[in-house]
C-alpha cells in the first residue's frame, strides 16, 4: 500500500511539474508565446527556431503564413515568433531595426539585435536548448534582422534562413564565428529587389551579393556549385527554384546557399513542402564546437 501511495504522489508531482512548465516568456515587450513540442523532454537538448516577421506584420501573422509552429511536434523543436516594436508615428507598423535600409524609418535606434539575443538566452534559461542548434528564419525585414543577428551573435546562432531579405550593404570584417546562411528570393520580388536596390537612399545588396559576402566571411571558395532544383512556389509549375551552394573550403560550421525562385514574388505562394524544406535545411546545418572562436 505504501509503495502504491508513493507512486501516486510521484506521478502527481510529475504531472504538476509538466503542467507548470512555462509556455510563454516576457522580456519587457509583452507576453511571448512559446510552442513546445509534445515530446519535449527537459533531459534532452532541443533545437530552437525563432521566426522574425516582415515589416507591418507580426509574429502570429508570419507564422500563420509559413506555419512553422505546426511542424514543432514532428521535428521536435521549440518555437518563438516575436513581435517587433511599433513605430512611434504614422500607421504604427511593427518593424525590426536591422540595417540602415530596413526598417527603422522613424530612427528609434531600438536595439533589436540585443532583443533577439535576449530571447535566445531566456529560452535557454527556461528550457533545455541545444546550443549547437539555434536557428533564425526571417521574411523581408525579418530576413534583414536575421542577417544582423547572425553577424552580431555568431557564437550563438548556428544558421539563418532569410526569405526576401538582404544582408548589410557596407563593407565589414568577418564575424568571429562562421554561420550557415540560406537566402531564398524570388526574381520578380517588387519590394526587396532580387538584384538589390535602395530604400530611403540606403542601399541593400542583391540576393547573390548577400550570399557571396557570407561565403567570404565563412572562408568558402568564391565560386558556388549548382544543385538540384526545388519546388518552393505553389503557383509556378514544377521545380522552379535553382540552388547555388557555397560549401567548398568553408570553415567548420559555415556555408552559404541561395535558392532562387524563378518568377517568385515578395510573398510567394509557398509550396506544401516549403516550410519542411527550410526546417530540414536548418537541421542539416548545426553549429559545431570547432566553429566557436576562442
Amino acid at each position: 500500500m505504501l509503495n502504491l501511495r508513493t507512486l501516486l504522489i510521484a506521478g502527481l508531482l510529475s504531472m504538476t511539474a509538466s503542467l507548470s512548465l512555462a509556455q510563454s516568456i516576457d522580456l519587457g515587450r509583452g507576453e511571448l508565446p512559446v510552442t513546445v513540442p509534445e515530446n519535449y523532454n527537459s533531459e534532452t537538448p532541443n533545437p530552437l527556431i525563432i521566426l522574425l516577421h516582415g515589416y507591418t506584420s507580426s509574429g502570429a501573422s508570419q507564422d500563420s503564413y509559413m506555419k512553422f509552429s505546426s511542424l514543432a511536434d514532428r521535428y521536435g523543436f521549440l518555437f518563438v515568433a516575436p513581435d517587433g516594436n511599433k513605430e512611434p508615428g504614422g500607421d504604427e507598423n511593427r518593424f525590426w531595426n536591422a540595417s540602415p535600409a530596413c526598417c527603422d524609418f522613424f530612427q528609434t535606434k531600438v536595439d533589436d539585435s540585443a532583443y533577439v539575443l535576449s530571447i535566445i538566452d531566456e529560452m535557454k534559461s527556461s528550457y533545455n536548448i541545444d546550443s549547437n542548434r539555434v536557428y533564425l528564419i526571417g521574411h523581408s525585414n525579418g530576413g534583414f534582422m536575421s542577417y544582423r543577428a547572425a553577424y552580431d551573435h555568431s557564437a550563438t546562432i548556428a544558421a539563418i534562413a532569410s526569405v526576401a531579405g538582404a544582408n548589410h550593404a557596407e563593407e565589414r570584417g568577418a564575424p568571429d564565428n562562421p554561420v550557415h546562411i540560406l537566402q531564398i528570393h524570388g526574381t520578380a520580388d517588387g519590394t526587396i529587389a532580387y538584384d538589390g536596390s535602395e530604400i530611403g537612399g540606403n542601399n541593400y545588396p542583391s540576393a547573390l551579393q548577400s550570399v557571396s559576402r557570407w561565403a567570404s566571411y565563412n572562408g568558402c571558395d568564391a565560386e558556388g556549385a549548382e544543385r538540384e532544383l526545388r519546388d518552393l512556389e505553389a503557383s509556378i509549375e514544377g521545380h522552379e527554384s535553382s540552388v547555388l551552394l557555397f560549401q567548398k573550403g568553408c570553415q567548420t560550421g559555415g556555408s552559404s546557399e541561395l535558392w532562387t525562385i524563378e518568377g517568385g514574388s515578395h510573398v510567394p505562394r509557398i509550396s506544401a513542402s516549403f516550410s519542411e524544406q527550410v526546417v530540414e535545411w536548418l537541421y542539416a546545418h548545426p553549429k559545431t564546437s570547432a566553429s566557436f572562436a576562442d
